[in-house]
């Protein structure tokens, strides 16, 4: 293969190119912004768009492109359909692991459901939590993979370095022009190995986007990681629709490795090819990233909410809610949510997984859970708790109904502060108007759904023994939730 491929932007507008989102996740080194239930990839990390929109609107105005899948957590299904939808994606295709098991096996179920539509299609395979700002510049690298994808080869955009970065893992690839052939990918280097890779001139950021056949990605998974395909192959074809989605067989699915891409196929196949991307690209892997992104000239400060500074130097300070003042500090990370607040040094802002890893073990729900809780049908918010009683805002969408219910452990009282309420309750069913009320007693089944045209608005007290969100048993669900 020569060190250089052809460069001229020349693709056959007859093969359709299919975006595949990669939007599983947790972005724990983003929190308290970012948390396992509402991750980075659905939050306005930069701008009024989430990080999934913006990866979407990326696309608009591409020729000759599908509308995307997306892959995603089963748990953020509702969040995804959501904000396509937002996007004017309104029938997307979007597939559910069970669980999380990196890229191999979510690319190679994305081929799988390709081939059987279109045996020609290429897939480019885009993670949902990046920032590209030259937009022009992502596009015609693109265009140019195309060319090369459709003679075989496989794909990945190399990002041009612009520093001696550790945190990338890295490929090296034949000095050219256009699209060059891959030498070989390398891990996170240390700061000297980053320094004289930076030199070189022949390394570049492993990216994690790619643009290859579904077909011709199949063929080299059948070849180097057999496993992972038999796996994605029967959890595939024990499926079942759910709504909108399509949900992979759990078990199967579970037994597939944990393997990225990279090493399951690109780093063994003679087919890897290569195009510089140079347009700004972030992964947004940390407060430190976006610190980056956004910071001040004259300061270096990013200051994002009710922020107010005397002599702060080179900080992201970041509040969704309360005050924040700051005097005399620098290189700092400080963000408040209205359950936790983060103070760490800039240098250390990898590490806040640790913060997280250390939540889990003493099972927080600060660490999956925000004060603001989206659901299918709306979101709720905690206002206060004790051990035996626990306080809600709870806002349900025009149309929307939670499911038909019960509770072993508690009652609740509903106070209609906005909109109009259809309560079932028992054998009874009736509308509840702003300023009126009702009681559900425990054991009682009972629904509350919202039948005008304006979002519901109610203050739900919980009282009982026990007021935690798993004594829920569900009797009929418009959303086929289970629990």
């Amino acid at each position: 293969m020569p060190a250089s491929l052809e460069a001229e932007v020349t693709y056959n507008k007859n093969i359709k190119m299919l975006p595949v989102i990669l939007a599983g996740g947790t972005g724990s080194r983003l929190w308290p912004l970012s948390r396992s239930s509402h991750p980075k990839q659905f939050l306005p990390l930069l701008g009024e768009q989430t990080m999934l929109q913006a990866t979407l609107a990326r696309l608009e105005d591409m020729e000759d492109i599908d509308p995307p899948l997306v892959l995603c957590n089963d748990e953020h299904r509702f969040l995804v359909a959501e904000q396509l939808r937002e996007q004017g994606i309104d029938n997307p295709q979007i597939v559910l692991e069970p669980v999380g098991r990196n890229t191999a096996p979510a690319i190679a179920i994305a081929a799988l459901v390709t081939v059987e539509r279109d045996p020609e299609a290429l897939l480019l395979v885009l993670p949902a939590d990046h920032l590209i700002p030259d937009t022009a510049a992502f596009h015609h690298a693109v265009e140019q993979g195309r060319t090369t994808a459709e003679q075989g080869y496989l794909v990945t955009f190399g990002i041009v370095p612009t520093g001696p970065e550790t945190g990338f893992g890295y490929i090296r690839a034949n000095p050219g022009d256009g699209c060059l052939t891959v030498d070989e990918f390398v891990e996170k280097p240390d700061s000297a190995t980053a320094e004289t890779y930076l030199k070189s001139g022949a390394y570049y950021w492993n990216s994690g986007m790619f643009l290859f056949k579904a077909a011709r990605i199949l063929e080299e998974l059948e070849k180097y990681a057999p496993d992972i395909l038999d796996s994605c192959r029967a959890s595939l074809a024990e499926s079942a629709r759910d709504l909108d989605f399509t949900r992979l067989a759990p078990e199967s699915f579970t037994a597939c490795p944990n393997t990225s891409i990279d090493y399951a196929v690109l780093e063994k196949t003679e087919a890897a090819a290569l195009i510089p991307l140079d347009a700004g690209w972030n992964d947004i892997g940390s407060w430190a990233a976006l610190h980056d992104v956004e910071r001040d000239a004259e300061t270096g400060n990013v200051l994002r909410g009710d922020i107010l500074v005397e002599d702060v130097r080179d900080c992201y300070i970041r509040s969704e809610g309360r005050l924040v003042a700051a005097v005399g500090v620098a290189n700092c990370i400080i963000v408040e949510t209205p359950d936790a607040v983060l103070v760490a040094d800039k240098s250390r802002s990898q590490d806040v997984k640790t913060i997280v890893e250390r939540l889990k073990k003493a099972d927080r729900g600060e660490c999956n859970f925000h004060r603001r809780v989206h659901r299918p049908w709306g979101f709720y918010e905690g206002v206060t708790r004790s051990d035996r009683f626990l306080v809600k805002h709870i806002i349900v969408n025009p149309g929307a109904a939670l499911s038909l219910q019960m509770h072993h452990h508690r009652a609740e009282h509903w106070v209609v502060v906005k909109g109009t309420a259809k309560v079932t309750c028992g054998d009874e069913v009736r509308l509840i108007s702003e300023d009126q009320s009702t009681y559900i007693p425990i054991g009682s089944v009972h629904r509350l759904e919202n039948p005008g045209m304006i979002p519901l608005e109610i203050i739900e007290v919980q009282s009982g023994s026990y007021v935690g969100e798993d004594d829920i048993v569900r009797l009929e669900d418009n959303y086929q939730r289970i629990t």
